[in-house]
């Protein structure tokens, strides 16, 4: 019986760490608007920008850590190979399409697309890690699915380029999310060590890029403001916080949590950016809600079959 409380506990903290890291990458849609609209930085050198200089700082804080803990060392070939594919999809593919989709369509338009996510995850969780998800989350996934198409009904104003990008971030996202859960629930690494190594990749490769398409930035003051708060706090902080809630999490869960995002940001535009949902939009954030909620209330009673996950849950 305590045993069982110490795993209720465990879970209910990964979640409230997973839906503050999800408060975090809500903000940034808003710190991402303003440099893309106001201080004219270009896509792909915001995203190469943003996440070199975090990938920078957790390097340091990952050789600190292994003086104490030689885990990457040691760590398998295979398992090193799965950390650099992480990288490239999880950063350079995933952030880097969703910076180019912001700047060329409408960000309502983007988040309808990535709203896809929590399905498509259901699917290949089971097809990969033998996470089934319950009626209860399917259910739950679909209500999401469905408030976030009520969300932004109308005219979204897409572009080729923006769909595209937009296309190419979500089949990284699903990707992302079930090989990192592939990743963190091994535990064979910290949380911050995962992240190191699978963002330095995914930086190298968006700097890379940047610098071949778009060349040397020229930044304003406010603008560097901008990128170092997004690097520090909204990457390399919240990046390690969300590895390590996934050593508890399973990919349906923390995808679904990560759908939150719709909420907040429509929340976040409506005070910051003056963009209010109207009466359509309201009862999508409704719909999100409950969706999200049934996700997680079928995890707490027990409904779904998660044979892996639940293995991660205590020791193995």
């Amino acid at each position: 019986m305590e045993a069982r409380r110490l795993q209720l506990r465990s879970h209910r903290t990964a979640v409230w760490l997973a839906l503050l890291v999800t408060f975090l990458w809500s903000t940034s849609w808003v710190l991402i608007r303003w440099g893309l609209d106001d201080e004219g930085l270009r896509p792909l050198t915001f995203a190469a920008l943003r996440y070199g200089l975090a990938a920078a700082l957790l390097v340091i804080v990952a050789v600190v850590s292994e003086r104490r803990r030689p885990g990457l060392r040691h760590a398998e070939r295979g398992f090193l190979l799965r950390l650099v594919v992480l990288g490239i999809v999880m950063y350079a593919l995933t952030q880097g399409a969703m910076f180019v989709a912001l700047d060329e369509q409408p960000a309502a338009t983007t988040s309808l697309i990535l709203s896809l996510t929590p399905l498509l995850v259901a699917g290949g969780a089971a097809m990969t890690l033998s996470e089934f998800p319950s009626r209860g989350q399917i259910g739950g996934a679909m209500i999401v699915l469905v408030g976030a198409a009520c969300y932004f009904a109308g005219d979204l104003g897409a572009t080729t380029v923006g769909l595209m990008a937009a296309l190419i971030a979500l089949s990284a996202n699903v990707a992302a999310a079930i090989i990192g859960r592939s990743v963190n629930r091994s535990e064979a690494l910290p949380a911050v060590a995962v992240t190191a190594v699978s963002m330095s990749v995914g930086a190298g490769v968006l700097v890379l890029l940047a610098l071949g398409l778009e060349g040397m930035p020229a930044i304003s003051p406010r603008g560097w403001l901008i990128i170092g708060w997004l690097a520090l706090v909204n990457t390399a902080l919240a990046f390690t916080l969300w590895n390590l809630s996934l050593q508890r999490l399973s990919a349906v869960e923390s995808a679904g949590i990560n759908n939150t995002m719709l909420v907040q940001i429509a929340l976040l535009a409506w005070l910051l950016l003056g963009e209010s949902p109207g009466l359509l939009g309201l009862l999508g954030i409704a719909l999100v809600s409950s969706g999200v909620y049934l996700v997680q209330l079928a995890r707490r009673q027990g409904r779904d079959v998660l044979p892996l996950a639940q293995a991660a849950d205590g020791p193995t």
